[in-house]
C-alpha cells in the first residue's frame, strides 16, 4: 500500500475512534436523573394474561 493509502486509513480510522469517544465522553457525563417516579410499573394496563381461557 501506498502512503497516500495509509494516510486515507488512518485519517478515517482516526475520525471514527475520536467522534467514538467523543460519544462516549458526553453520554457518560450525563447528569444524573431521579428515576425512582419512573420504576413502577403502571397496573392500570390490562393484559388480560390472568384471565381464564374461554
Amino acid at each position: 500500500m501506498n502512503p497516500a493509502g495509509w494516510a486515507i486509513m488512518i485519517v478515517s480510522i482516526g475520525s471514527v475512534c475520536a467522534l467514538s469517544a467523543f460519544c462516549f465522553y458526553r453520554l457518560l457525563m450525563l447528569p444524573p436523573r431521579e428515576l425512582l417516579e419512573h420504576e413502577k410499573a403502571p397496573l392500570d394496563i390490562d393484559t388480560r394474561d390472568t384471565d381464564e381461557s374461554r
